[in-house]
């Protein structure tokens, strides 16, 4: 513990990692399912839990900024991981530390998946820039979610159809990648962790990427999500029809780069998918 908390050079930290640091308690650390990016470890005591995340991979993000959207949006009321400190440890790697808020989620109902919809449209309209600036990025929408699609010449012909008929916007802030597996649970209460793709961008693709998961991996709740988010926030159905298709595509360049996990019956949802989209039931796309 002492290693892993009081060898990490901390940038900012809040009042609660002060009295962590001097606290004579005993914590210990375990690992926690690692992500592609960074080690996870849960660090607690018999009272208190924590969750530091050391992206000691390939992948160096600004972890400063994530440290300050955490806050904003925690201190707003929205259901995140309270942000207590970040830093650089011994190995220079960039490190955050958090409150720990439970296991990922281990059974859906209508309940639990119309509150998830509900919780990112408080996100969007929290995010919104009329609010003022939050310091998180705005990243070019091709340049970050489809990096090197252009290898491959049906999703590229696919994008350059589709994108301009969306209208890509920057102007709220979004998950980047709300998932079931980017939300863990602690009684009744639910909340989003992994804010690594937290950026300024357009809520219509976020809202899509994470239905389109669902119409895959967990189709019986998905018109469930659809139905309470679009009752907070309103899209027409031609904006939707094009945000699913980009979500679709999004989810065949991960699919091509190793990225999706994979079910009996994944294939054949993703073609019944692509047969029902405008935008793309004409094109030869391949799994």
């Amino acid at each position: 513990m002492d290693g892993l908390i009081h060898g990490v050079k901390w940038i900012e930290k809040t009042e609660a990692l002060d009295q962590l640091l001097t606290a004579e308690a005993s914590y210990s650390a375990s690992a926690m399912e690692q992500g592609f990016e960074a080690q996870v470890l849960k660090i607690g005591s018999p009272n208190r839990s924590f969750v530091l995340k050391v992206w000691n991979k390939s992948s160096k993000p600004d972890v400063g900024r994530q440290f300050r959207l955490l806050r904003v949006l925690s201190e707003s009321g929205i259901s995140v991981s309270k942000p207590y400190g970040w830093g650089m440890n011994e190995n220079d790697d960039p490190v955050l530390l958090t409150s720990w808020d439970g296991m990922p989620v281990a059974k859906l109902t209508k309940t639990s998946v119309t509150e998830l919809a509900v919780l990112l449209a408080s996100i969007h309209r929290l995010g919104n820039r009329a609010m003022g600036q939050i310091d998180v990025p705005a990243h070019d929408f091709m340049g970050y979610f489809f990096a090197e699609a252009g290898e491959y010449d049906d999703l590229q012909i696919a994008l350059r159809a589709i994108v301009p008929v969306a209208g890509m916007r920057s102007d709220n802030i979004i998950h980047g990648d709300y998932h079931l597996n980017n939300i863990v649970e602690e009684g009744s209460r639910l909340t989003v962790i992994d804010w690594t793709n937290g950026q300024w961008g357009d809520r219509r693709y976020d809202f899509a990427w994470s239905y389109v998961l669902k119409k895959i991996y967990v189709t019986r709740y998905a018109a469930t999500f659809r139905s309470a988010y679009l009752s907070e926030l309103p899209m027409d159905e031609e904006e939707l029809d094009a945000f699913e298709a980009l979500a679709i595509l999004r989810w065949l360049f991960l699919k091509r780069r190793g990225g999706t996990p994979s079910r009996p019956d994944t294939a054949k949802r993703v073609h019944s998918l692509i047969a029902g989209n405008r935008y793309l039931r004409e094109l030869k796309l391949e799994l």
